[in-house]
């Protein structure tokens, strides 16, 4: 993509997106027929006796990145052995790194420039075991929560806007079917990475990529494992909002929609500045068919912005200029 692309998508329809998805949002919570009630309720949940889940939200923000840096650890320890309170730190910087690219493609660049020279181009290539793994997780889970939400959610008064069954179902078969690509792909490497270096072009580049080709399946399946434990922390992490802010539903119902919500997320580019309206414009699409408190819902998805996302790019921001400070001196 080149620089002016960029700069289009991030300062110019990103923001427009993000202002179109703030308006539907406060015209849909403006409909709310008890909108002063809800507004309370959620004053009184962030002064209440709930104050303590808020914390654990954000204890479990840390548990989430610290997962992510294990991962990281795993994933460059054939090039360069890291300890985990560095990894955190380069896993915090590309998070500062990612919030301004697309999708967060940044991120492993960012995380890879924490590496020592020589190491850095193999780091970035190898991050692509660790995303592929939690691909496959958002993507397993995603695709039973949407079989979950198609016979146990949806009837004839509970619809999701913009998708039929028919589209649901044919959805629902895409991303089967690209789990067992992915997965063949990811457990079959190695066998992938031959063949792809026979291209030419690829074979050039061959010394970036033959570290890829040496992951054993029981890292890979480490990496997984590790995955599947982020995802699962973030749907607490939701669950937990939703007390918070007096949405009150079944739990099997919450994670189901949350890992709904997760996969379509995980289909939609987006820009930074976009994230929040699209992410609050999805959730009052999905939690909605189970949930009438609109603010509430559109509480918890700022919610978990601001905590998994905002709070750890601030930090990430601070460990790079605290680099570039330290390098300077």
């Amino acid at each position: 993509m080149t620089k002016r692309a960029k700069i289009f998508l991030n300062y110019i329809v990103g923001p427009l997106l993000f202002i179109w998805l703030s308006w539907a949002i406060y015209k849909q919570i403006q409909a709310q027929t008890d909108l002063e009630q809800s507004w309370q309720t959620i004053l009184n949940a962030l002064n209440g006796s709930n104050k303590w889940m808020i914390g654990l939200v954000i204890l479990l923000m840390l548990v989430n990145w610290g997962i992510e840096a294990r991962k990281w650890q795993i994933q460059v320890k054939g090039i360069e052995q890291l300890s985990l309170l560095y990894a955190f730190k380069s896993i915090l910087a590309g998070q500062a790194m990612g919030f301004t690219t697309i999708n967060r493609i940044g991120e492993p660049l960012a995380r890879a420039a924490f590496l020592k020279d020589g190491n850095r181009i193999r780091g970035a290539v190898l991050s692509i075991v660790g995303s592929m793994a939690q691909i496959i997780v958002t993507f397993v889970l995603g695709a039973a929560a949407l079989i979950y939400m198609r016979w146990n959610i949806l009837d004839g008064e509970h619809q999701l806007e913009g998708l039929s069954i028919f589209w649901l179902d044919a959805l629902i078969y895409v991303i089967g079917m690209g789990i067992l690509l992915f997965t063949l792909a990811y457990f079959k490497l190695a066998g992938l990475i031959q063949l792809v270096e026979r291209i030419p072009f690829v074979r050039k580049y061959q010394f970036f990529l033959e570290k890829l080709e040496e992951f054993h399946w029981n890292e890979l399946l480490r990496l997984l494992s590790l995955s599947l434990v982020r995802y699962l922390v973030f749907l607490l992490q939701y669950y937990l909002l939703l007390q918070v802010f007096d949405i009150h539903v079944f739990w099997l119902d919450a994670f189901a929609m949350v890992g709904v919500m997760l996969t379509l997320l995980a289909i939609i580019p987006t820009t930074a500045l976009a994230e929040l309206g699209i992410r609050g414009k999805m959730s009052l699409l999905v939690l909605g068919l189970i949930s009438t408190n609109s603010l509430g819902i559109i509480a918890t998805a700022a919610g978990i912005w601001l905590i998994n996302l905002i709070l750890p790019a601030i930090a990430g921001t601070l460990v790079i200029l605290g680099v570039r400070l330290f390098r300077n001196k």
